[in-house]
This record gives structure tokens, C-alpha cells and sequence, in this order.
């Protein structure tokens, strides 16, 4: 993605989030059980959004390095787990000040959180061996097979909700939690908000994973 989108993107997000601040917290009507605390799922649900899509670039980057030995792949795939990694921790945070006076408790062992701990930890290891390996090819390789294996983690926690008993709700559910048509307006307008700041960081990333790439091929002396 060339940098100078970031010349469109950056305004569109800064809309964007300010919208889904008025969005969320005055023109979405208040939900008659949780009151106002339902409000942080206009940004809890958007969080755990962009983190698995990051971590599906990840996917998608390791299979292309792995096909092309082109490490511009490997940047990008790195570039978007640790975007995706900050998103995940922010969907966590936010689903626990969430729990907390819904469930009466900040975490629960339950199948749909174990399992979004479980993705946390597989992109935090993922990070963690990039680290501890220095040669930039053998350093992709390793990564690509972990990113690409890592990634079976991500739909098992997208689907958790339904194919187990959990407490958490299913979103799109007239049973469990109804959205109004103002309250899918904002839900979607937040999701899209969040996915163009998503890009906005990936493109500044990717800026920053380039010159460290220059970088450490000066001091190979390449």
C-alpha cells in the first residue's frame, strides 16, 4: 500500500472516530437491561474486529512469503500482528470494564475469553520469536509457519459463542441481544471507523518495518 493513501485515510479516521464517539455515547438509544456500560460495545466489538483481520494479513503474508521468499511479506505480516496484538489487548480491556457490572466479575474462564487469551498469547509468542531470531530470512520462515499455524486460533474464537455454551452473547441474535436500527447503524459505522484507522497504522507501520529493513541491511554491509 503506497504511503501517500495515508494522505486520505488519516482525515477519514479522525472522522471517523469522532463519529463513532457521537455515534456511540449520544445518538445510540441507551439498552434497557445494561444501560449505559453497553455503550464500550461500540468499541469492544470493533477492537476484536480489526484484531482478527490483522492477524488474517498475517496469515495471508506468511503463505506469500513462503511463495515468493520476497521479505516485503514478511514486513507486512509482521507490521499487522503487532497492530493486531494492540487491538486484541484493547478488545480485552474493554470486555472486561464491560463484564464487570453485567457479570459481576472482570474475567471468567469462559470458552469465548479462554480462547481470546489463548489468540493474545500465540501473537505475543509469535512477536517473541521474531526477536530471538536475527537472520531476516530464517527469521520470516520461522514466523510465516507460526503466523500461518497460529491463525487456526482465530476462528475457533470467532465461532466459540456458537458452537459452545458460553455467557457471551451472540451479537447478530434476536434471543440474546437485539440491536435496534440505531444501534446497528452505529455498530457498523464503528466497524468501518476502526478498519480505516487500522489502515492508517498498517501504512505507517510498514513505513517503519521498511527503513529498519534498510537499516539493517547497511549494517550487514549489503
Amino acid at each position: 500500500m503506497s504511503f501517500r493513501w495515508n494522505r486520505f485515510l488519516i482525515p477519514l479516521a479522525a472522522f471517523g472516530i469522532i463519529g463513532g464517539l457521537y455515534l456511540a455515547l449520544i445518538f445510540a438509544p441507551t439498552e434497557a437491561t445494561m444501560g449505559h456500560v453497553q455503550r464500550i460495545f461500540y468499541f469492544h466489538v470493533p477492537s476484536a474486529w480489526v484484531g482478527f483481520f490483522a492477524f488474517f494479513v498475517t496469515f495471508l503474508g506468511g503463505i506469500l512469503y513462503l511463495w515468493s521468499r520476497d521479505l516485503k511479506w514478511d514486513r507486512l505480516a509482521v507490521s499487522s500482528a503487532e497492530i493486531g496484538l494492540a487491538f486484541m489487548t484493547i478488545a480485552i480491556i474493554t470486555g472486561s470494564i464491560w463484564a464487570r457490572p453485567v457479570w459481576n466479575t472482570w474475567w471468567t474462564w469462559d470458552p469465548r475469553l479462554t480462547l481470546s487469551a489463548v489468540v493474545w498469547v500465540i501473537y505475543a509468542a509469535y512477536l517473541m520469536l521474531r526477536a530471538m531470531v536475527e537472520e531476516p530470512a530464517r527469521r520470516a520462515r520461522f514466523a510465516s509457519v507460526f503466523g500461518i499455524a497460529g491463525f487456526a486460533s482465530v476462528p475457533l474464537d470467532f465461532f466459540a459463542i456458537r458452537w459452545w455454551r458460553t455467557i457471551h452473547p451472540v451479537i447478530f441474535s434476536t434471543r440474546e441481544f437485539s440491536l435496534t436500527p440505531r444501534m446497528l447503524f452505529t455498530l457498523l459505522f464503528c466497524l468501518a471507523a476502526f478498519t480505516v484507522l487500522y489502515f492508517v497504522i498498517l501504512v505507517q507501520r510498514l513505513r517503519l518495518e521498511n527503513f529498519r529493513a534498510e537499516l539493517d541491511k547497511i549494517e550487514r554491509g549489503g
